[in-house]
């Protein structure tokens, strides 16, 4: 057999909240029922999710989730980014729903990736399916790997913030050469554990670094 689709069936509160969501992120609604069950289907190009209506449902106990592999997460990124903003003003990084932003995950080989937390509290894990750059790593790069696979993977922000302050402390930290990226994902968990004072300090730091373009815009975007 070949041309074989899976599609996930996910859980949620309400199937409308779900849908306005998604069509944020420029998906289109191809099933809509309330009986006998909620449930309603969204399809953006060949990506197809479903979701289903609970009584009682608690989005931030959810412990469901997808993957889904795309050749370039970055360009995803950038036009869920645009959605996200027309619909909430900003990008949300704290809280249900958010999103992170793309980067190499340690725990799948490299390959960059983010994630899309649904109104639902559906984690959608989106993964290039192309192999991974080589990459110069360093011991900042090294401990962010770490901190990655803690908070945008296991969702323990609060630990990958804690062995980010550990290695930005050292004083080699300052000339390391991912000291800009380090700092700025330091204020993106700020963000998200809703610690300002933190956030404000890390991109203090991060705005005295020469950075790229594309920092530069993360870094405008946080301190928003």
């Amino acid at each position: 057999m070949a041309n074989e689709i899976a599609v996930p069936l996910l859980p949620c509160a309400s199937i409308d909240e779900m849908a306005d969501f998604y069509q944020a992120l420029g998906f289109r609604t191809t099933h809509h029922q309330t009986r006998p069950n909620p449930y309603v289907a969204m399809q953006r190009e060949d990506l197809h999710l479903h979701f289903f209506g609970m009584p009682d449902y608690l989005p931030a106990d959810s412990y469901s989730t997808c993957l889904v592999l795309v050749p370039d997460t970055e360009a995803l990124h950038r036009e869920f980014a645009a959605g996200l903003r027309a619909r909430y003003g900003r990008v949300p990084l704290a809280g249900i729903p958010r999103m992170t932003r793309p980067r190499a995950r340690k725990n799948a080989g490299g390959t960059s990736g983010f994630s899309v937390v649904d109104p639902g509290g559906n984690w959608i894990r989106i993964t290039s399916n192309t192999p991974p750059p080589a990459t110069v790593t360093s011991p900042l790069a090294t401990t962010m790997a770490n901190a990655v696979v803690l908070a945008d993977s296991k969702g323990d922000h609060r630990q990958a913030a804690r062995i980010l302050d550990g290695a930005l402390g050292r004083p080699a930290a300052g000339d390391d050469p991912a000291l800009a990226e380090v700092l700025l994902y330091r204020a993106e968990l700020a963000v998200t554990l809703s610690d300002p004072d933190a956030a404000r300090l890390a991109l203090a730091r991060a705005a005295g670094l020469p950075l790229t373009p594309d920092q530069r815009a993360v870094l405008d975007e946080l301190s928003d």
